[in-house]
């Protein structure tokens, strides 16, 4: 069985915003603090939030939670919408399992390890075994639970099912210091992805992507051939498509595994005390993991092994006393963030 949803997403007409309203202030809920929010409310194992922002004359109600899916059945759905839609999302929108595909990415902000981009496909179903197998955000999942679920997913997908783009540091590093922007960098993977998926699955009719840029531009002048001959959407949180979760799952589950050889690497073979290469950017252990490296192998070693237009690799450097200097010409290569900090931009 499918374990149970944790975030729900609606868009509440003013009248339902009013009947929701009345159920807030007549039930037993604490009155939460949200940024950018009309109010938000905490209950029993979940929270809801109504943000402000207008759209079309509706309103974006958030739930999240362990008991999200107890609060949308019982109170949500009788007393506001006015109808059972949990468990009949797919009768009520067929769309969501009809035959299309989804792009995710993983690793775009682990300092070490790989950029994966996935591209999914799914259909009625292999929606259905996804859904079955209790596919989700990857984000909403343990890295175990990953590594067992992506595993399956490509058994169940088979070789024409999806397609993969990984870019392991060295290669990253040199794109990064050609294309010098992660968003063009992300939208040519994405549109790689794409392009290989739609060879595979010819009669794909559409695709959805996890938008990472500002605008929808970014990506869609990345698409090649068959990309542009097909609808691509792209929506922020767009991991609550079954194909986009599945995308985000693979691209981790690949992730994870490069890591955990970089582990072995770095540490040995597989220990109970063993540590392992940790993930992410901000986490103390990062640099320190990586200066002990650069003290030990030479400053180069992170163009093997990180993401070196990071920030990072600039306090790496200046705590073993090197500089971008001592790194080849695609490792003197720095975020635009750290550039626009440098001429007094930001902060």
């Amino acid at each position: 069985m499918p374990d149970k949803k944790t975030t729900f997403t609606y868009e509440l007409t003013n009248d339902q915003q009013e009947l929701l309203l009345g159920v807030m202030l007549g039930g037993n809920y604490r009155k939460r603090e949200v940024p950018y929010s009309l109010w938000s409310i905490e209950g029993d194992h979940f929270n809801a939030t109504l943000y402000e922002k207008e759209k079309h004359g509706k309103r974006k109600l958030c739930i999240q939670g362990s008991g999200a899916e107890d609060f949308v059945l019982f109170v949500l759905e009788p007393r506001v919408l006015g109808a059972a839609t949990l468990g009949y999302e797919t009768i009520l929108n067929p769309e969501l399992v009809a035959p299309h595909a989804g792009s995710d990415e993983s690793g775009k902000g682990d300092y070490f390890g790989p950029l994966v981009v996935c591209c999914a496909y799914t259909d009625e179903a292999l929606s259905e075994k996804m859904q079955e197998m209790g596919v989700k955000d990857c984000k909403q999942m343990s890295d175990k639970s990953v590594l067992t679920a992506g595993a399956k997913l490509r058994a169940l997908l088979g070789p024409t099912g999806y397609a993969v783009v990984k870019l392991g540091p060295a290669a990253y590093n040199r794109l990064y210091a050609k294309i010098k922007n992660i968003n063009r960098m992300l939208a040519w993977a994405h549109g790689t992805a794409i392009e290989e998926l739609l060879e595979k699955r010819q009669s794909c009719p559409r695709v959805v992507v996890d938008q990472f840029a500002p605008t929808e531009a970014t990506i869609l002048r990345a698409l090649k051939t068959r990309g542009k001959s097909v609808k691509v959407e792209q929506r922020h949180k767009a991991e609550s498509d079954i194909a986009v979760a599945a995308a985000s799952v693979i691209a981790r589950e690949i992730f994870l595994r490069d890591i955990a050889k970089m582990s072995e690497e770095v540490f040995g073979p597989p220990a109970e005390d063993r540590p392992n290469v940790p993930a992410g950017s901000s986490d103390p252990r990062v640099r320190e993991l990586a200066e002990e490296m650069v003290r030990k192998n030479g400053p180069v070693w992170l163009m093997n092994h990180a993401k070196a237009h990071f920030q990072t690799t600039d306090k790496v450097l200046a705590a073993c006393g090197k500089s971008r200097e001592d790194l080849p010409p695609e490792g003197q290569v720095v975020s635009a963030s750290r550039l626009a900090s440098a001429d007094g931009k930001t902060a």
